[in-house]
C-alpha cells in the first residue's frame, strides 16, 4: 500500500497581515451587574478578575479591506437595539462593512449587562458612562490591531478538554416533570476544543486562539464580584506560558457548563480556566511548525522497516471571503411587549420579575411579527472557516457541521453580533426546559439554522 500525507483538515492556515491588539475594559466597583434571578445583590461590590478586550485583523498580503474580529469579556446584550445602535456606530466610526466585522460576546455571567439607560436600576448612571469607554476603547483597539500588523500566519490544530459537561437535568424529584439547568452526568457533552496560533515571519508566537463550547456560569447569584470567569484563568494560564495574547472563541454552548457551577468562590472560576487553558497548551504544543507539514520521506531498513516522517513547507492560503445569509426563524406566540411590561409591573417575586424583564426586552427587539431573520456570518480564513450567529444553539449544531465537512475545519461561535435567545433541538419542544420556554424561537430553529449556516459555509469554500 502506498503511503500518504495526512489530511489537510488537521493544518488549516492563513498567510496575510495579521494584527493584534489587547484592551482593559473592566468597569467600576459599584455598577449595576445584576445576571441572575436569584441574586440578592444589584450592583458589583469587588473585582475578582480584569475584563479585556481583544482585536484580531486579518488581511491579504496583497492589501484589500481587512477582517476584524473583536473578543469581550462580555455577558450579552440587554435588546437587540441596544447592539444596533452600537454596530451602526462602530462601523461607520470605523468605515467598515458589517460582514467583515464581528464583535464576540466570551458570555461571562459576573459583568455588567449591555443595555441603555435605565434609572430605576442602581448603579445605571455609571453603566452608561462605562458603556461608551467601551466604545471608544473598542474603537482605539481595532486602530491599534491595524496599525501594527504583520506578515504572519494562523494556524489551527483540534484537541480536546472535558471542561464541558451536559448541562440539561431530568429533575431528580420524580413529583416534577421538568428538566432543570445543571449538570447531567449521563450526557455525552461535546469536548471539542479547536486552538489557533499566530505566528509572524520569524517564527515568533504571537497570540492564541481558542474555540470552545461551554457556558462561562461557574460564578452565580451569590457573586458579588466583576469577573470574566473561567475565560480569565484560562487567558492568564496561557499568557504566562507563551508570552502572547490569548483570545477566547464561545463555542455552540445552549447545553453546555461546567458541571461545578452557580458558585460564589471565583477560585472555582479559576480552576475551570487553568484546565482549559492547559487543554489548549497541550494542544499548542502538538502543532507542527507553522507553514510545515509531515510528509512521509521514505523507509529505512533496520531492526524493522522504518518509516520516515519529515517537516516539509506546505503552500498556504491567503484566501479572506465573507458571506451573510439569513435564517428565517418562526416566533412563538408570545405576549406584546406591553403586556409582558404590565405583568412584570404586577409581579412581586424578584426572581420572576426578572425573567419578565429579560422577555419583555426580547419581545420590544423581535417586534411582534411571526418570524425573525437570525443574522449568519461565516468567514473564510485561509483553510478555514468561521461561521455563528447572535443566538445560543445546541452543541448539536457544531456537531453536525463538522459532519457535513469533514475535511474543513469549522470553527462555531455563538453570541456573535448581538445576543437574543436559544436554539433547542426540535424534539426539546416536548420537555419542561430553560432554553425552551426561555427562547422566543420556536420548534425547527435549530435545525433551520444548521441549513442556512452549512448553506454559508458551502458559499465561502465555493468562490
Amino acid at each position: 500500500m502506498r503511503a500518504t500525507n495526512p489530511p489537510d483538515f488537521c493544518h488549516a492556515s492563513f498567510h496575510g497581515r495579521i494584527g493584534i491588539a489587547r484592551a482593559d475594559i473592566t468597569p467600576p466597583v459599584g455598577i449595576y451587574a445584576r445576571n441572575w434571578g436569584a441574586a440578592k445583590h444589584d450592583v458589583a461590590v469587588s473585582i475578582h478578575g480584569r475584563l479585556t478586550l481583544t482585536v484580531l485583523s486579518l488581511a491579504p498580503l496583497t492589501g484589500g479591506p481587512p477582517l476584524v474580529f473583536i473578543d469581550a469579556d462580555l455577558g450579552w446584550w440587554k435588546t437587540p437595539q441596544t447592539f444596533r445602535k452600537f454596530m451602526a456606530r462602530l462601523l461607520e466610526t470605523l468605515s467598515m462593512k458589517p460582514a467583515n466585522l464581528i464583535f464576540a460576546l466570551s458570555h461571562t455571567h459576573a459583568g455588567p449587562p449591555l443595555m441603555d439607560a435605565d434609572a430605576s436600576l442602581a448603579g445605571s448612571d455609571l453603566l452608561q458612562a462605562w458603556m461608551e469607554r467601551l466604545f471608544q476603547t473598542t474603537v482605539q483597539a481595532v486602530g491599534e490591531a491595524l496599525s501594527s500588523s504583520f506578515e504572519g500566519t494562523l494556524d489551527w490544530q483540534a484537541g480536546r478538554c472535558g471542561l464541558a459537561t451536559v448541562r440539561d437535568l431530568p429533575d431528580p424529584d420524580p413529583a416534577r416533570a421538568r428538566v432543570i439547568c445543571g449538570f447531567n452526568p449521563d450526557g455525552e457533552a461535546d469536548d471539542t476544543l479547536l486552538v489557533g496560533r499566530v505566528t509572524d515571519s520569524a517564527g515568533r508566537l504571537r497570540a492564541t486562539l481558542t474555540n470552545y463550547a461551554c457556558h462561562p456560569t461557574t460564578l452565580a447569584w451569590d457573586n458579588t464580584a466583576i469577573s470574566p470567569d473561567y475565560v480569565g484563568a484560562m487567558r492568564v494560564t496561557i499568557e504566562q506560558a507563551t508570552g502572547a495574547p490569548a483570545l477566547f472563541l464561545l463555542g455552540a454552548c445552549g447545553d453546555l457548563a461546567p458541571r461545578h457551577q452557580y458558585v460564589g468562590n471565583p477560585e472555582i472560576a479559576d480552576r475551570h480556566g487553568r484546565q482549559l487553558g492547559f487543554a489548549t497548551l497541550a494542544t499548542l504544543a502538538g502543532m507542527e511548525p507553522a507553514g510545515t507539514r509531515l510528509a512521509y520521506a521514505g523507509t529505512v531498513e533496520s531492526g524493522a522497516p522504518l518509516a520516515v516522517w519529515k517537516h516539509q513547507p506546505r503552500q498556504l492560503s491567503d484566501n479572506l471571503r465573507t458571506t451573510q445569509a439569513t435564517a428565517n426563524l418562526p416566533l412563538k406566540d408570545w405576549p406584546s411587549a406591553d403586556e409582558l411590561e404590565e405583568q412584570r409591573l404586577a409581579c412581586p417575586d424578584r426572581a420572576l420579575e426578572e425573567r419578565l424583564r429579560r422577555k419583555r426586552d426580547i419581545r420590544r427587539g423581535l417586534g411582534d411579527g411571526s418570524t425573525f431573520g437570525l443574522p449568519v456570518h461565516a468567514w473564510r480564513m485561509g483553510d478555514a472557516v468561521l461561521v455563528g450567529c447572535c443566538a445560543e444553539p445546541y452543541a448539536v449544531l457544531q456537531k453536525e457541521l463538522r459532519l457535513r465537512f469533514p475535511q474543513q475545519t469549522i470553527l462555531c461561535l455563538n453570541l456573535i453580533n448581538g445576543s437574543i435567545g436559544y436554539l433547542p433541538p426540535a424534539d426539546l419542544y416536548d420537555s419542561d426546559v430553560y432554553p425552551v420556554w426561555q427562547t422566543p424561537f420556536d420548534r425547527g430553529s435549530l435545525e433551520l439554522t444548521i441549513e442556512t449556516m452549512a448553506q454559508a459555509i458551502h458559499d465561502v469554500l465555493s468562490h
